[in-house]
């Protein structure tokens, strides 16, 4: 049986995958993926909470009850990590939450559509990277 991956989602990502029109884009992949139980998201609650935050922006226009849903079931689906706490100079604050909940879990993997926001590590990667190594073949 193959192991479940588990991977930190960047806001982003998610942001991504509903705005796209394309099925086949490897942010709407990614989320195919949780919702099939191939991948465990990981969560903390600053991250949930920002799911939230940003999915509700006047300016995206996604109706609440999508919203709603999507993070219900992003939640039923996830394990809640207990995030490590780094000390690694990031270009925007803002992305600690991400790389800290990352760090929390040894075989995690954070997708983002930001790498220049992150270190160059192997365990931070683009949705396609992702896609290309665990995706579905």
């Amino acid at each position: 049986m193959k192991m479940m991956r588990k991977v930190v989602i960047d806001t982003n990502v998610l942001v991504s995958a509903l705005l796209s029109s394309n099925e086949d884009s490897a942010t709407v992949r990614i989320l195919a993926m949780v919702f099939a139980g191939l991948v465990i998201p990981v969560l903390t609650d600053d991250i949930f909470r920002e799911y939230g935050e940003v999915l509700r922006r006047r300016k995206f226009n996604f109706p609440e009850d999508s919203v709603s849903e999507l993070l219900e079931e992003i939640k039923k689906r996830s394990i809640l990590a207990n995030p490590a706490v780094s000390d690694l100079e990031l270009p925007d604050d803002k992305d600690r939450p991400f790389l800290d909940d990352l760090l929390s879990e040894d075989d995690a993997i954070l997708v983002t559509g930001n790498l220049k926001h992150f270190p160059q590590h192997e365990q931070i990667m683009t949705a396609r990277s992702f896609i290309a190594m665990h995706g579905e073949h």
